[in-house]
Order: structure tokens, then C-alpha cells, then sequence
């Protein structure tokens, strides 16, 4: 391999002198050289500077709504509410600077945000790495309206009661038992299943509302020699068992309870069918199968 230093770049010196000349010659090569390789390193034209990250504007205008962070103290209580376990997979709609995918990842989960802003989803994959969980914090930049919900346990959201609403059917679509947790704003007339609002630290947008998705229900079941038949409004129950109505119905997720002429009837809804209990008994089981 020929050098860099080679004849046919400097002229060999030729005559008594070339030794004395040629090592003045040489340093003063090395010096050149030195100076040049300084000069294409801090040159803009031939070396990338290290940009300064991006720093987003609260309130600046999003796809669907302006980003305005959580803050620190509801995202805790969004997944204290949730009862979030290492189990489970989170999404995160519209996830910002990714501090709720990052807070979730720091309990063990794997967390995954969905952000239409490719700037600042760069910034939350850079904020997972620092916080050393980049491995279960992971982040898209993609529309939420277009994400596949269907792997998750739990959603969180920051968005407007609009798109909540425009979100509602997937959801309800969802397995049953998905836990679905809002910052502040509601689902329309699918009232929450619980709510929870930080008083200290924490100014403005302070409620953790949480839905379960609710099983399928309504419709006509055999129970024993008797039918039961529901009528379904998300989570809320009525109908009848034979010819007595029933009572105090209602779902959480797939698990089920109503009362009956005094009687508590709780149980597992399992597709066609459900099983179940009264009274809390284990010698007073109870089944019934889709009509």
C-alpha cells in the first residue's frame, strides 16, 4: 500500500544536504498535516456538529390536539389506578415526550408510545435511553387512529373528549378486562368506572379516569330452567331472571354480578357462557349458556 508521504506527492532531495533537509522537511510535513486534520475536524463542511436536542413548546399544535405534558404526579396515579403489574402491556396514545411510556417501563412493563410527531418521538426514545430503559420503552411515530390496540392490557391517554369518543367503538371492541385510562377528559356518556384526582403537586389537569372494557353480554342466556335476559348500556345491566327483575347489575370486564330476589349472583363471563356463584357460596354455583 503506498504511503501518503510517498515520492510522487513531495520531491526527493537529492545532494549533501537531503538528510539535514529532508528531517527539517518531514516536521514541518508532520506539522502541516496536523494542522489540516484539526481544521477538517472542526470544519461544519466536513464533520457533523452535535445538534442541541429538540426542546417542544407547550402548546405547540399536534396532528388532533395542541401537547400539553402530564404532569409527573397524574402519570403515577394514571398507573395506580390501572393497577399496573409487570405483566402487562402498555400503549400510549399520543405520547409526547414519552414520560408516561418511561414512568410505566420503570415499573417493569413493556410500554409502547404512539407518537404522529417524528421530532418528538426521537426526543422520547433519547429520554428512555437516559433513564435506561430503552429496552421496554419503545416508541412509533405513527397516527393512533391507525395503531392495532388489541395486544395491550392497559391504554393511556391524554386527548380531547372528542377523539376519546372517536376512539370508543375500538376500545369497546377490545378483550374485555383492557384497562383504559384518561388524563381529565371523559368518553361521552360512557361514564368511568373509576376516577381519582391529585390535590398536591399538581395545578391543572389532575383527574386519572379509568374505563374497563366490559364483556358482551346483552341478549338471552339459559340459566337452569329459567332464562335470563340483559339489556346492555357498557358496563350497566338490567333485565330479568325468569319473571323477576334483576338488580345492581353491571360488569367489570368479564366478570359479572346482579341480584336477584335477595340473591347475589356473581360470575365469570366465558364467551356462550358464564359461571358463577350466589352469595359468594362455592356449593351454590350457577351456570348459564347463550341462547
Amino acid at each position: 500500500m503506498r504511503s501518503p508521504l510517498d515520492s510522487t506527492m513531495f520531491p526527493v532531495l537529492r545532494g549533501s544536504d537531503a538528510a539535514g533537509t529532508g528531517l527539517h522537511r518531514s516536521r514541518s510535513l508532520a506539522m502541516s498535516l496536523a494542522v489540516l486534520l484539526a481544521a477538517l475536524l472542526v470544519s461544519p463542511a466536513m464533520a457533523q456538529v452535535r445538534q442541541e436536542s429538540y426542546v417542544p413548546d407547550v402548546g405547540q399544535q399536534g396532528k388532533d390536539v395542541v401537547w400539553v405534558p402530564t404532569p409527573q404526579v397524574l402519570v403515577e396515579k394514571m398507573l395506580d389506578i390501572a393497577q399496573v403489574t409487570p405483566q402487562d402491556y402498555l400503549i400510549d396514545l399520543g405520547s409526547g415526550d414519552g414520560r408516561t411510556v418511561i414512568s410505566a417501563a420503570k415499573r417493569g412493563l413493556r410500554a409502547h408510545g404512539i407518537e404522529y410527531n417524528p421530532d418528538m418521538a426521537n426526543l422520547a426514545r433519547q429520554n428512555a435511553a437516559e433513564a435506561g430503559v430503552a429496552e421496554r420503552a419503545t416508541f412509533a411515530t405513527a397516527d393512533l387512529f391507525d395503531t392495532d390496540l388489541s395486544q395491550a392490557q392497559v391504554i393511556t391517554m391524554f386527548l380531547l373528549p372528542t377523539l376519546n369518543e372517536k376512539l370508543r367503538p375500538r376500545i369497546l371492541d377490545l378483550k374485555p378486562g383492557t384497562r383504559i385510562v384518561s388524563n381529565s377528559f371523559t368518553m361521552g356518556d360512557w361514564k368511568a368506572d373509576q376516577t381519582a384526582t391529585v390535590t398536591e403537586g399538581c395545578s391543572h389537569y389532575c383527574t386519572a379516569l379509568l374505563w374497563v372494557v366490559p364483556a358482551k353480554v346483552a341478549g338471552t342466556w339459559q340459566l337452569g330452567k329459567q332464562q335470563l335476559s340483559l339489556t346492555q348500556t357498557f358496563q350497566m345491566l338490567s333485565g330479568k331472571l325468569g319473571s323477576a327483575d334483576i338488580s345492581e347489575a353491571r360488569l367489570d370486564g368479564n366478570r359479572i354480578s346482579f341480584m336477584v330476589n335477595g340473591t347475589r349472583y356473581t360470575g365469570q363471563v366465558d364467551g356462550r357462557t358464564i359461571k358463577g356463584t350466589m352469595n359468594g357460596a362455592a356449593d351454590g354455583g350457577w351456570s348459564a349458556t347463550r341462547v
